[in-house]
């Protein structure tokens, strides 16, 4: 059985970015997202399987899915006159990425990060409700963000 999961998400994998269709490319991430959702469950991590659903196949499947909706294509034209001032806008960026990366390799950090103990609990209500309740609640401001993104997004739409 796992063997079929594994080929079915390669075959959807491939499809997505194999389709020339930006829409379907977006419903064929979030087919490859569901199925992952259910190798993990299989693999027993709930947890990272309910973030994978809600998060990957959802939302950013939404966000994906109206953001070509709202698009148009451009030509050649716009496309030379849009880099061009996004070229003139931005010409110091890569000044300050190499002087950036200059001073960090010279700053030595030492960061002490400490894991903490893994959780003994297997049932995912009594980690998510009792020892993850600030995840929910992250998740949650998540999905309203990409929620109110997508509802402004076709406001600015219906405007124009």
């Amino acid at each position: 059985m796992n063997m079929v999961i594994l080929i079915v998400l390669v075959m959807a994998a491939l499809w997505t970015v194999m389709t020339r269709s930006l829409i379907r490319s977006a419903i064929g991430l979030a087919l490859t997202s569901a199925i992952l959702t259910i190798i993990m469950f299989r693999l027993d991590s709930p947890l990272a399987a309910v973030f994978e659903l809600s998060v990957c196949a959802g939302l950013i499947s939404v966000l994906f899915v109206s953001t070509i909706s709202l698009t148009h294509a451009l030509t050649r034209e716009e496309i030379l006159k849009h880099m061009k001032e996004r070229l003139h806008r931005f010409w110091f960026l890569p000044l300050i990425i190499v002087v950036a990366g200059i001073v960090l390799s010279f700053l030595s950090f030492k960061l002490n990060i400490k894991l903490p103990a893994p959780e003994t609990e297997k049932d995912v209500r009594q980690v998510m409700w009792n020892l993850r309740h600030l995840d929910i609640v992250g998740q949650i401001i998540i999905l309203l963000t990409g929620a109110f993104g997508v509802v402004i997004l076709f406001k600015e739409k219906v405007k124009k």
